[in-house]
């Protein structure tokens, strides 16, 4: 999930999991804790981009780093709060509970995350909810903001924690529901052992893509949970020979490794370009042929910055938005 995400979700369960003992302290700690699993930003001081890539949501999304950091943070906040005679146990499950949350939760987006790490590489990603929902954000945002201005005393400040955390669970469960409503009716479209992956549209749960792969390419669709229009799908060849001659390069092999080969090549005049599908496109919901999100310029690699970020809000004006609205309802 996003950072604000992380960081106002972490204050009402550390409201929560320390009531009063710890004051306003238990909001901040729990905000640092559940941001704390995406250190692994740093690494791109010393990895190249590819490798970063991979790195990222790797070891700190760990279990085994959840109870190790757990740990190490118990050990400062028992220290630095005597006064406050919380035991160090407590505070190891409060820290523990929040990573814990933080993995769980990147888990459900699309990009994957290394549970099991350093024990296997394997990485989960169960495409339930887009990296930024602001549905799912709203609740304990504005909780949080009630948090900061009422004073300890106030009676409703733990029953509004509790909502901070209530709301965006029952959220979820609408995103489960919808998943399992999406692949239903994607079923008919779908052949035996055929790989395909569905995942909610840009910062909502109501317009999902579907992705299915074929023997030279992909079919890729959008659909409402909304309304009773099928699927429409738009053909992309994946182009796969374009690097038949670097196919064993390292920069070549750690994209594809990172794309859990759903991916394709397209040339824009001098430049090749590796689109990692997972990410969805641009303005898919608008325009079937548009760009992906994750387009690496293999080619020009020095441009490469930002490659997951740089097309995800590309191109979005009032129309877009609007267009999008319409098909997330199922009116156009």
């Amino acid at each position: 999930m996003d950072s604000i995400t992380h960081i106002v979700l972490g204050a009402c369960v550390g409201e929560v999991l320390m009531d009063q003992k710890a004051g306003r302290k238990a909001m901040l700690w729990g905000a640092l804790a559940q941001s704390i699993p995406d250190i692994d930003f740093i690494s791109g001081s010393w990895l190249t981009l590819t490798k970063e890539l991979i790195a990222h949501r790797g070891f700190t999304h760990s279990f085994l780093f959840a109870f190790l950091i757990a740990y190490f943070f118990a050990l400062i906040a028992s220290r630095l709060h005597k006064a406050e005679a919380i035991s160090i146990k407590k505070w190891f499950v409060f820290f523990l509970v929040e990573v814990l949350i933080h993995v769980l939760l990147d888990s459900l987006n699309n990009y994957g995350i290394g549970w099991l790490e350093p024990f296997s590489s394997k990485r989960f990603a169960f495409n339930i909810i887009y990296v930024a929902d602001p549905l799912f954000t709203l609740a304990p945002l504005l909780v949080f903001i009630f948090l900061l201005i009422k004073k300890m005393d106030h009676p409703n400040r733990l029953k509004f924690a509790r909502m901070g955390i209530v709301l965006p669970a029952v959220y979820l469960c609408f995103a489960f529901i919808n998943k399992e409503h999406i692949e239903k009716d994607l079923k008919p479209h779908l052949k035996i052992n055929t790989e395909y992956f569905t995942a909610p549209t840009l910062l909502n749960n109501f317009l999902w893509t579907a992705v299915i792969k074929d023997s030279t390419g992909f079919q890729i669709g959008y659909k409402s949970i909304l309304g009773k229009r099928d699927f429409k799908f738009t053909r992309f060849n994946q182009n796969a020979s374009y690097i038949d001659s670097i196919h064993d390069h390292e920069e070549v092999m750690d994209l594809k490794k990172i794309s859990q080969g759903f991916f394709t090549l397209e040339k824009w005049q001098d430049t090749l370009v590796f689109n990692d599908l997972r990410f969805g496109q641009i303005e898919g919901w608008r325009d079937p042929k548009s760009k992906f999100t994750f387009h690496y310029f293999l080619s020009h690699p020095a441009n490469n910055q930002l490659v997951v970020q740089r097309g995800r809000f590309a191109g979005l004006n009032t129309a877009s938005v609007k267009d999008l609205f319409y098909k997330m309802i199922d009116l156009k």
